[in-house]
């Protein structure tokens, strides 16, 4: 597993806030329309959801790729750290503490793959569904609140594997 460090958490941040302002609707629109402006938030959180669970110990394919896109955020970030502000690289911010997927929660990851790569194709909200996985594979194991936000996460896609395949 990659440990995610303060340049990689950086990038999930930048990526957050940078879609929180392309969605920004203002107070006037959202305080008229709550529901609509509000549900252009679930691509994202879903992807975000998503990106978390990639992250969070599964092997094979889907881990490594989540392994190398926090790799790379990880290098990015520390790069942009050392020469845009001049901090130090490498320090670690990941929690310590972080809740692995079972064998029947890794089953519905897989079917969220496939699920992911569809939306990612056909639908108009690809950008957002890229940007949100990369920013929960950023921020999944993070030490801040969105990292204790993946153990619940976590609980749960266990709990949804162990009832749909306990019920087969």
């Amino acid at each position: 597993m990659q440990i995610v460090t303060i340049g990689g958490v950086t990038v999930g941040l930048c990526i957050l806030g940078y879609f929180v302002t392309t969605w920004w609707p203002g107070r006037k629109q959202l305080t008229k329309n709550p529901l609509r402006h509000s549900a252009d938030l679930a691509p994202f959180l879903f992807a975000w959801s998503y990106g978390c669970l990639t992250v969070l110990g599964i092997g094979g394919l889907i881990g490594w790729i989540a392994d190398t896109a926090l790799w790379i955020s990880n290098w990015l970030g520390d790069v942009a750290l050392v020469w845009g502000v001049g901090t130090a690289a490498g320090q670690a911010a990941g929690g310590a503490v972080y809740l692995p997927l079972t064998q029947t929660g890794g089953a519905i990851v897989l079917i969220l793959t496939a699920v992911m790569v569809a939306l990612v194709k056909k639908s108009r909200h690809g950008k957002v569904l890229k940007l949100g996985a990369w920013c929960g594979v950023c921020l999944g194991t993070s030490a801040g609140v969105a990292g204790f936000a993946a153990v619940p996460l976590a609980q749960a896609v266990n709990w949804l594997g162990d009832g749909v395949y306990g019920a087969l």
